[in-house]
């Protein structure tokens, strides 16, 4: 079948992106679906620094590529094997398929599917497919999705099935953004009763993760970040305090569990500075691969810090991309209130421009279908 897509031609144009247009909208070839795989009318789909890392050259993927990874949609078929998802429902899709046969999805969440991941770097499906075409041109998928386009082929690891009373733009950030930020702090930092929980980087994900903080109710939820409406914003969602990075430093605020979502050098040693004695420092974001941070060791050891990464916020996604949507549902996670921009199809690097400028917390391009 013939679809509109995002076609990401060369990595690294100039910004800004409104006038470079590195995501091109284009007339590709759309194959039906394999074994094991779904074809998805795409609803709704989120603009993530996952998707800008590509654009801008810090995640080099083959191209030409379709982007897009954090998308909802709805089955119009599905491929044979198939048997647990039906013509009709929605799905959430997921940029880490898990195999759930290999030695690293045993370890419940904590380490990335490696068939999946290898798939991913290689921009395949992963059953090592590719559905999408351009004339006698094979197109790469952006994270075993490319959801940015009116409709994709994904396999069935890539999507968890959702209800049709949530909206596709919920239904599509839960499936990165609250993944990861919220896992960020459930699955990885895990506060006790009393801890406070600070965030360092208030995006799309870091404010995910302080929306999670704030409905565990744990304890004192603080918001770092170096834009004033984002500070601003943290504290319309809950936050009891909100500093800047200099302000932080300057007041020596500390917190039991501190997650660093910013994906940069910077906020990485902010973070491990942050963090109490016999405190967890959790990064989650993702820098450049030459980016490093200094800290000091001493610190970790004379104060017995912890610091772990978290990758898709050490999700299962089948699993927990439910109790999300639960705690929405009991109006405990305001997943809404992440979204800062609905934004149409032709609008994407106007979006691409407002997120690599720190404008936007998450926007999401709406399919007219």
């Amino acid at each position: 079948m013939k679809i509109t897509a995002a076609v990401l031609e060369e990595i690294g144009l100039p910004r800004p992106y409104a006038e470079s247009h590195p995501l091109r909208l284009q007339e590709v070839e759309l194959a039906d679906p394999g074994p094991g795989e779904l074809l998805i009318q795409v609803r709704a789909a989120g603009l993530c620094h996952s998707d800008l890392s590509v654009v801008d050259g810090n995640r080099v993927r083959p191209t030409p590529m379709v982007l897009g990874h954090e998308a909802s949609g709805i089955v119009e078929a599905v491929g044979e094997g198939v048997t647990d998802i039906a013509v009709g429902d929605q799905v959430t899709t997921v940029f880490l398929p898990r195999c759930e046969e290999c030695d690293q999805c045993a370890t419940d969440g904590k380490l990335p599917c490696g068939p999946g991941s290898r798939s991913n770097d290689a921009g395949l499906l992963p059953g090592g497919e590719r559905r999408l075409h351009r004339g006698e041109q094979e197109l790469f998928h952006h994270l075993g999705v490319s959801g940015f386009a009116s409709h994709a082929v994904v396999n069935r690891q890539s999507v968890v099935p959702v209800d049709k009373d949530v909206p596709p733009e919920i239904a599509a950030v839960v499936g990165c953004a609250v993944l990861t930020g919220g896992g960020a702090v459930i699955n990885a930092g895990r506060p006790n009763d009393g801890d406070t929980v600070l965030i360092v980087g208030l995006g799309g994900v870091g404010m995910a993760a302080l929306l999670t903080a704030v409905s565990l109710e744990k304890g004192p939820v603080i918001g770092v970040d170096a834009n004033p409406e984002k500070l601003a914003r943290a504290v319309e969602l809950g936050a009891s305090a909100v500093y800047s990075p200099e302000e932080l430093a300057e007041q020596g605020v500390t917190a039991a569990v501190v997650i660093e979502a910013a994906g940069h050098p910077r906020a990485f040693e902010t973070a491990v500075a942050a963090t109490s004695p016999g405190g967890i420092t959790v990064t989650v974001g993702l820098p450049s691969p030459d980016a490093r941070s200094t800290i000091s060791p001493l610190g970790l050891t004379a104060q017995a810090r912890t610091i772990v990464g978290s990758y898709l916020g050490s999700a299962v996604p089948a699993r927990d991309i439910p109790v999300y949507l639960g705690l929405w549902r009991e109006g405990k996670l305001p997943i809404e209130e992440l979204l800062s921009q609905r934004i149409g199809f032709e609008q994407i690097n106007e979006g691409l421009d407002a997120l690599a400028e720190g404008r936007a917390v998450r926007q999401v391009v709406l399919f007219e279908n």
